[in-house]
């Protein structure tokens, strides 16, 4: 068992934590800590932050961090630990370094059905695979 497990989860698309929110609370059982991250892209290119209004990455955040903490209400139940974080960042970047530094067990993350682009893991759920230090669950979605 996994005492520490990281979720990371895209709230607009349930497929990422269907099926991967109750392997990660099968796979830590009882007294599982849960994180749950979900990332914000940022702009990339600082030049398309121009198009932005200014304070829009700061609201973005915090409307992100309302909506996490209503999912997590919504769906992991109270017996479990759980603390959610959200990100700003590339997804695989971000998704690793919250492993490293919350000190996690396991990484349980969705990866939808593969395209032939895609050939076996999506792009973020294939670079969290090779570079993470932890174990890492791809839960097949949809």
């Amino acid at each position: 068992m996994y005492k520490t497990i990281l979720l990371p989860v895209d709230l607009s698309a349930p497929t990422s934590w269907t099926k991967a929110l109750p392997t990660a609370l099968q796979l830590g059982g009882e007294g599982v800590v849960l994180h749950v991250v979900t990332v914000l892209p940022d702009f990339g290119m600082s030049v398309v932050s121009g198009f932005f209004k200014e304070g829009f990455e700061k609201g973005a955040l915090q409307e992100v961090g309302e909506k996490l903490k209503t999912w997590v209400n919504e769906n992991v139940p109270n017996s479990v630990t759980v603390h959610p974080h959200v990100l700003h960042g590339r997804i695989y970047d971000e998704i690793l370094r919250a492993a490293d530094k919350l000190s996690v067990d396991a990484i349980v993350l969705a990866s939808h059905t593969p395209e032939l682009a895609d050939y076996l893991l999506g792009p973020n759920a294939a670079r969290v695979v090779r570079h993470a230090k932890q174990s890492v669950f791809v839960v097949r979605g949809e």
